[in-house]
């Protein structure tokens, strides 16, 4: 049983770190193996779906969905950023308090979605423009989720890890000692280190990183270039019928998205023209803006009988924005959009704006987009009435909407559900912090209440807000060190680590716990790598006849703590494209942070946690 828990343990871990198959599956395929080679019990397989550490995750995606959805976070973030003024070291401290604050409660994902586009906003008017900021918000998500038990999983399995062996439950904010400590300590480090991010050779690059304007977004797209003015003669097979009728973008590749009506009359300049939408129809004499390559223009003006527009012919030969906008959104890693084409998003029925462009790795895609597949951290240009830029920005967590540009970025629509979401989420504090319920109760009673209260537009819309890959990633992987404590893996691990390191005393053993933590989460998920260690700390601990609580933590800091590779958490993922980093930018701010990190804490955990 021992080799054949290995074998699948290994298995695993290869798949986890080559990314190609989601980490969920992996993690239930590992379960059923367990399972089909009598490694563990039908029960033992099934209790991760009943652990109160599963449980409280699907309550809290729903607590941090509405808290989300109704703008209280986003709104209580803004506003406390902007107090600082724009004095840029202040700035900075205040988006790394705030961030770790409302990381603490919503959920590190969540946290990140709500707070990129404010930090984009915020941060424009600044010398060193998002680029600083960006990159240490996303390791201040990190360690915000640290100071409460709820804010991350990595420490809700170790309050786990210790029930099971007999310990007293850790309460809400049995984490906030150490995390304040190591969010303090990211401050201060990152104050200096971020200034490496915006090195001179880049400062001219700092334009491009912050909130554009309306008429910089459409240069950076050359929409102006790209978009061909046709006028709709009075015999056109156009006239009468809808463009959702039409399907030009099926039959041409092209996307008309304004209309200029001549019959308002000359007096009332560029009035008469209006967003197109599928049930918008053209007319005799009228303009359409056509998006697209002059080859499919030519070929429909010729087959649709329409005239080309030279520049400068007719009025209005530019684009205007008295009635609609355009914006930049951001994929999640986790939407459902990725690996699906353009048409197939069918953007503009469902949320009335149209996808102009794709920005891929620096690369501009404009043309052939029907047939272009998305993919993970693609920034799409959309355009549409600035009512309905607002809604995408708000309707679904898939994506962020960084580019409601200066004109309007800070112009956030206040939900007349938000003072709910605020004393709800107050009484789920109070309720943890008394322990009058037991915490999975009050995250429970705070879900319900969040939806009766109509902070979700229906359920379907609380269901929509769980991330179940996450949520069956660690359901399936707790059984894996069922696993690993039943065939002695764990207990082989832990002796290896005790016979090598425990001869030179505890703080070896917490170096060695530590560090072994930090480079299984470069490759795998922290809430795997914290499944997979908090045992093998515990035997460890108790091996040494030491407080297993100082391993434990170090388990849940270090899974925190990983910086070195963009992939390792949601949101270094996020802010990778937004903050136009690369790879070696990771590398060489957290790569030497994150192994400092390990130094200052194998002496700093004592001090909380004693031996």
């Amino acid at each position: 049983m021992l080799i054949t828990t290995l074998v699948i343990l290994v298995i695993s871990m290869i798949l986890f770190v080559h990314g190609k198959i989601r980490s969920d599956i992996v993690a239930l395929g590992s379960l059923v193996l367990l399972l089909i080679f009598g490694v563990i019990s039908v029960d033992e397989a099934l209790a991760g779906f009943s652990n109160p550490i599963v449980l409280m995750m699907l309550g809290l995606f729903i607590v941090g969905g509405a808290v989300f959805r109704t703008g209280l976070a986003r709104v209580a973030g803004q506003k406390i950023v902007k107090i600082v003024g724009n004095n840029e070291n202040f700035l900075f401290v205040a988006v790394m308090l705030v961030t770790g604050f409302i990381g603490a409660f919503v959920g590190i994902t969540g946290t990140a979605a709500l707070m990129l586009p404010i930090v984009m906003s915020v941060s424009a008017g600044t010398k060193s423009g998002p680029k600083r900021f960006l990159m240490p918000m996303a390791f201040a998500c990190s360690l915000g989720g640290m100071m409460t038990l709820i804010g991350t999983p990595p420490n809700m399995v170790i309050s786990d890890t210790l029930v099971r062996a007999g310990f007293p439950e850790l309460k809400l904010f049995s984490f906030t000692p150490i995390g304040a400590f190591v969010l303090l300590l990211m401050i201060a480090a990152m104050i200096p280190l971020s200034h490496f991010l915006c090195k001179k050779s880049e400062e001219k690059k700092v334009d491009e990183l912050r909130p554009k304007s309306l008429r910089e977004l459409a240069d950076e797209y050359s929409l102006s270039r790209n978009v061909t003015r046709v006028r709709v003669r009075m015999d056109s097979p156009l006239i009468g019928r809808s463009f959702a009728e039409l399907k030009l973008p099926n039959t041409y590749n092209l996307t008309v998205i304004e209309i200029d009506r001549p019959s308002r009359g000359k007096f009332f300049g560029s009035s008469g023209r209006e967003l197109v939408g599928p049930q918008s129809v053209p007319f005799g004499g009228d303009t359409l803006y056509v998006l697209g390559d002059t080859a499919n223009v030519e070929k429909f003006a010729e087959e649709m009988r329409t005239d080309v527009l030279k520049a400068g012919e007719g009025r209005g030969s530019s684009l205007h924005f008295q009635n609609w906008g355009i914006a930049e959104v951001l994929l999640m890693p986790d939407s459902s959009l990725i690996n699906r084409n353009v048409l197939e998003t069918n953007f503009r029925a469902q949320f009335g704006v149209n996808i102009l462009g794709i920005q891929r790795k620096g690369a501009y895609i404009l043309s052939d987009l029907k047939d272009e597949k998305l993919k993970s951290r693609d920034t799409l240009l959309v355009q549409g009435t600035w009512d309905n830029i607002r809604k995408l920005s708000m309707s679904n967590t898939e994506w962020i909407v960084l580019g409601e540009p200066l004109e309007s970025a800070e112009s956030v629509p206040l939900d007349h559900k938000m003072p709910f979401a605020a004393v709800i989420l107050l009484l789920m504090v109070i309720l943890m912090v008394t322990s009058v319920v037991p915490p999975v109760a009050a995250v429970f009673i705070a879900a319900l209440l969040m939806i009766l209260t109509g902070c979700f537009r229906n359920v379907e819309d609380a269901y929509n807000s769980i991330n179940w890959e996450s949520t069956v990633l660690i359901a399936a992987m707790l059984p894996m060190s069922t696993a690993l404590e039943k065939t002695g893996v764990s207990g082989m691990i832990a002796n290896g680590l005790v016979e090598n390191l425990g001869s030179l005393g505890p703080f070896a053993l917490l170096a060695g716990i530590y560090y072994t933590t930090s480079i299984v989460t470069i490759f795998i998920s922290n809430t795997a790598t914290a499944v997979l260690l908090a045992p093998i700390a515990m035997s460890a601990a108790t091996g040494l006849g030491v407080s297993p609580y100082p391993f434990l933590f170090a388990v849940t800091v270090s899974a925190s703590c990983c910086f070195i590779s963009p992939f390792s958490t949601p949101p270094n993922a996020l802010v990778m494209n937004a903050g136009r980093y690369a790879f070696n930018d990771y590398l060489k701010i957290g790569g030497p942070l994150q192994f400092a990190m390990g130094a200052v804490m194998t002496f700093v955990l004592p001090l909380f946690f004693p031996f």
